[in-house]
């Protein structure tokens, strides 16, 4: 669990993130949205150490990250998995290297027990046959599954996604999705996404924070979106036809019901 409390942030006179409170929950898909510069990445930078708030707490399952020492802030990072936007994997590596650079840089085991996680990871992302393909011969849906073999290559505790279906068709992001979700549940992690993508949110939401201007404006789960009565929300969220029609439609069943 990631609790974080009264967090500003400001670089300089502007004051980009505003008293933003939230927990995210340990076994669960938790989504950040918001339009792009509602402060969206400046949070999850804040959270993850890349930038320093200006005020206020972060608590990783109670232990302040703000206050501990270096040592303690390393050993906590050992404990996070990234998966960047652009899947940032190393050109110059194999897939199968890729997956292994985490564990060569933390992991005390031997080689053959590096490889073999680095083989398990790979095996849970259906990518075991590209081990030895470099990420130019690959897709960029399979490049986003390399980055997250690595990303949990040590086990982590805490994943973070910063726009996991950038760049994707909608079936491989539906693909993408679902291993996020799978792994999360499956390793109980405290996951946090940053999306823009309706249909992730849809889909594997279970806990949701709309940001408006470094505010947070609302929060809830994908049912209670449906319901929602915040206008600035329903004009994010129900800007596509589509996501209208599936508001109105569970509106005309909920009346089925009432009747």
């Amino acid at each position: 669990m990631i609790e974080i409390a009264n967090l500003y942030k400001s670089f300089g006179d502007k004051e980009v993130l505003k008293n933003i409170t939230f927990t995210f929950e340990e076994g669960k898909s938790n989504l950040i949205i918001g339009q792009s510069g509602s402060g969206k990445t400046v949070l999850m930078k804040c959270i993850v150490g890349l930038l320093e708030p200006t005020s206020g707490e972060i608590l990783y399952d109670g232990v302040d990250f703000l206050t501990i020492n270096k040592r303690a802030k390393k050993q906590l990072r050992e404990k996070m998995g990234m998966i960047f936007q652009s899947a940032a994997l190393f050109d110059s590596m194999t897939v199968m290297d890729n997956v292994m650079f985490p564990l060569n840089m933390f992991s005390d085991e031997t080689y053959r027990d590096r490889a073999k996680r680095a083989m398990f990871c790979l095996d849970r992302v259906n990518l075991l046959d590209a081990r030895n393909k470099y990420p130019g011969e690959i897709s960029g849906g399979m490049q986003k599954r390399v980055a997250i073999a690595r990303a949990i290559a040590l086990n982590p505790k805490y994943l973070f996604c910063d726009e996991p279906n950038s760049g994707l068709d909608p079936k491989t992001s539906l693909v993408i999705d679902e291993l996020i979700h799978g792994i999360t549940l499956e390793y109980n992690m405290t996951t946090i996404i940053n999306t823009h993508d309706m249909n992730s949110v849809m889909g594997i939401g279970d806990k949701i924070m709309y940001i408006y201007q470094g505010e947070t404006e609302w929060h809830g789960t994908k049912e209670e979106i449906l319901n929602s009565e915040n206008k600035r929300l329903n004009d994010f969220v129900f800007a596509s036809d589509l996501f209208k029609k599936v508001r109105e439609t569970e509106v005309n069943e909920q009346k089925k019901v009432d009747l």
